[in-house]
């Protein structure tokens, strides 16, 4: 095997064989002498070939496969389930409004039921795309884990007083804490980072609002304009 020298004189590099490693010698370039270094100082730093890539078989091909990894930015099946229970309950809010409007626990079954498919929906459009993505099961418990937050945040709102609802600068707070709970919700169930994490909170937010809005409902803004 050559060993590889370097000459501290000029700086030349060049091969030697393994017979005059520990020996003394000219530089092949400016002729100053050199030590060859020994064969015990070596340090091999890669591995060797017929080991790369997990080693090769018998007949000198590699014996495992490298693992290609499937494009999964769009995903149609969880993306489609996601909008048809968005229309569905849009639909839904909108021929029955006026009974959510009267009934509390169908208002809070419809919220938690809509919250679910929302989040999916949201994951879907702002996921990390160099990321695993979730699916399946874990997909869903994902989502119903990150709905159910996203509900609980519009639960929360309703037991805030009228009278701070109703003024317009004490948004600076509400607006900030429900904002910064449910971006912090989609970081942690989705792994989102905290940007993408705020616009899935704002998406859900949106959409849910027009869902009030198509079932008559109070709208956040209704107690601070009277509208």
């Amino acid at each position: 095997m050559p060993i590889p020298v370097l000459c501290p004189t000029c700086k030349a590099r060049f091969q030697v064989s393994e017979k005059f490693a520990g020996k003394q010698g000219p530089c092949p370039k400016c002729k100053a002498t050199i030590t060859i270094p020994k064969l015990e100082e070596q340090v091999q730093v890669h591995a060797p070939e017929e080991f790369a890539a997990g080693g090769k078989t018998a007949s000198g091909q590699a014996a495992l496969k490298p693992i290609a990894r499937k494009p999964t930015r769009f995903e149609l099946v969880p993306t489609m389930i996601a909008v048809c229970g968005v229309i569905g309950v849009l639909a839904i809010a909108a021929v029955a409004g006026q009974t959510f409007k009267d009934i509390l626990v169908l208002r809070a079954i419809a919220l938690i039921a809509i919250s679910i498919p929302l989040a999916a929906a949201g994951y879907a459009l702002l996921r990390e795309e160099e990321l695993e993505p979730h699916r399946g099961l874990l997909l869903w418990l994902r989502a119903a884990v990150c709905g159910l937050v996203y509900a609980a945040i519009w639960g929360a709102y309703l037991f805030i007083p009228v009278d701070m609802r109703s003024t317009a600068w004490s948004w600076f707070f509400i607006a900030p804490a429900m904002f910064g709970i449910g971006a912090g919700a989609a970081f942690a169930t989705f792994d989102l980072d905290f940007g993408n994490g705020f616009f899935h909170y704002a998406f859900y937010v949106l959409l849910t609002i027009a869902v009030g809005w198509l079932a008559h409902l109070e709208m956040p803004w209704t107690a601070v304009t009277g509208r």
